[in-house]
């Protein structure tokens, strides 16, 4: 499903890594869908700390209608350098599952 952050932030070389691992399918379909459950979760944590209680439920309306447009709309009024904040929480989840990966992949190997 695209979210609103999609055009922001990459998962294709977590996938790329995930898919070097022998696993069956099902496992890698499994993992797959952990990694995008983390990151939105971590993107929704970086947004939601940076607006008001009243801004929450607002926000959490946008995300419920799916209106990209009007997220975005809204995010920009409110938190500045958003974009830059959601990317740097991405990349920073991104990183932590690479070492995860790499050291899930040694460990098979040993």
């Amino acid at each position: 499903m695209k979210q609103f952050y999609s055009h922001l932030i990459e998962i294709e070389s977590l996938i790329v890594e995930l898919d070097k691992l022998d696993l069956a399918d099902e496992q890698k379909k499994h993992l797959g869908e952990l990694i995008d459950s983390s990151l939105h979760h971590t993107i929704l944590d970086a947004v939601l700390s940076e607006l008001s209680e009243d801004d929450k439920r607002i926000f959490i309306k946008h995300l419920e209608e799916g209106d990209h447009q009007k997220i975005w709309q809204f995010l920009n009024e409110k938190i500045e350098n958003i974009e830059d904040k959601i990317k740097k929480a991405g990349e920073s989840l991104k990183e932590e599952l690479h070492k995860d990966l790499k050291r899930a992949k040694k460990e098979k190997n040993s």
